[in-house]
């Protein structure tokens, strides 16, 4: 029976698409964790990859898997994640987020930040799903504010969950050292764990000001912001978890934290 009991919220460190098909210590936490929880009436995923001008939530009652890639075996491709959409449930955090406008969007699916993790968390993809998308416009700040509005969705029985990286830098991967990470991304991942922890936030929020660490963790900007979707929901009263530490090919983190 689907619960409407108060739901936790997470950010999940995604990695590579190929997590989708394999079974390692990241998915096997994502199994734990989706088998930990109330079973959502629906899902509202913040995704690193659908990185818009404007906000936008999918509308559609049957989106489709987007392979958003290139580069990887067949299998991946076919890998299809046939969740339903919720248009009600769009339309619901529309509402929530005015005055701001947001676009009922008919033609975006799930795309891979999104089923790559929930083919773990919840296999059978019979939970509805629908995704916001980040407006690559809007400064940092912005992106916490919505995840405060969004805080109602918990008590509705609605698990909201961000997509990314926190430590994002494709660029300089150390392919052959996948096990080994860099100084500074040890540095900035440890400092993001460090504020959740406390619970202060504002230097999560101001990344921009942090120095070097935090310009070389955050290559990829698409990839933190989904984090601050998430920590704007913590209150007082939350519990905090953080699962899936590592560091992989020296700079993509695959910090996972679960508040509530």
């Amino acid at each position: 029976m689907t619960q409407t009991t108060r739901m936790p919220t997470v950010f999940l460190g995604h990695g590579s698409p190929m997590n989708a098909l394999q079974q390692n210590e990241f998915t096997a936490a994502w199994r734990k964790f989706g088998a930990s929880i109330p079973k959502p009436r629906a899902v509202l995923c913040v995704s690193a990859h659908w990185y818009t001008q404007g906000t936008h939530v999918t509308a559609t009652q049957t989106p489709e898997t987007i392979h958003d890639f290139g580069g990887f075996p067949q299998a991946l491709f076919d890998f299809q994640y046939p969740a339903p959409g919720d248009p009600a449930l769009a339309q619901r955090v529309a509402d929530l987020l005015k005055p701001l406008n947001v676009g009922l969007d008919q033609q975006w699916g799930l795309d891979h930040g999104t089923w790559s993790v929930l083919a773990h968390v919840f296999p059978e993809a019979d939970i509805p799903v629908i995704q916001l998308s980040i407006d690559r416009t809007q400064p940092a700040q912005f992106h916490y504010d919505l995840g405060k509005q969004l805080a109602p969705l918990r008590d509705e029985g609605v698990l909201i969950l961000g997509s990314g990286n926190v430590v994002h830098n494709l660029g300089i991967m150390n392919w052959r050292e996948q096990t080994v990470a860099y100084d500074w991304a040890i540095r900035f991942n440890d400092l993001v764990k460090g504020s959740l922890a406390s619970g202060d936030h504002a230097p999560l929020i101001g990344y921009d000001r942090l120095g070097q660490d935090a310009e070389l963790s955050i290559n990829s900007a698409e990839h933190y912001l989904p984090l601050l979707y998430i920590i704007g929901q913590q209150t007082a009263t939350d519990t905090l978890t953080l699962f899936t530490d590592s560091i992989f090919g020296g700079s993509i983190s695959m910090l996972s934290v679960a508040i509530g």
